[in-house]
């Protein structure tokens, strides 16, 4: 078996928004599209990132386990661009940390059971094989 995608779970009521943000912010195409859920790529990557829509009674009070990650030279940074751009639109969202090279975005009322991190790029500098 060979990993494909990652699925995780949006606000029914933010999911175009978050949709739009992961597509004109971060660069990512549409793959497919069901009445349900969407498939997302970022050029230059190999794995697929499902979004479901969610009709929720509560969210996942663990959800800072369970990221979307990417890296950047300037992680917090980033992630406080998505933040700004997601509240000018009506989304409430914040910035936090792990430490001082790993930072998370967290849209609550549209992200159900994960957050966005981003991280500097030496963190995820594994000496693994293609």
């Amino acid at each position: 078996m060979r990993l494909n995608h990652v699925a995780n779970r949006l606000a029914r009521e933010h999911f175009e928004t978050v949709v739009e943000m992961l597509t004109s912010r971060l660069g990512f195409v549409e793959l497919r599209r069901t009445e349900r859920s969407i498939w997302l790529r970022q050029p230059g990557t190999n794995v697929d990132l499902q979004f479901s829509r969610s009709d929720i009674a509560h969210r996942d009070t663990d959800k800072l386990r369970s990221q979307v990650s990417f890296l950047s030279e300037s992680p917090r940074a980033a992630l406080e661009d998505l933040a700004a751009w997601a509240a000018a639109r009506g989304l409430k969202a914040s910035v936090g940390s792990y430490s001082d090279r790993e930072f998370f975005f967290d849209a609550p009322e549209a992200f159900v059971d994960f957050v966005i991190e981003a991280m500097t790029p030496d963190l995820a500098d594994y000496d693994v094989g293609a």
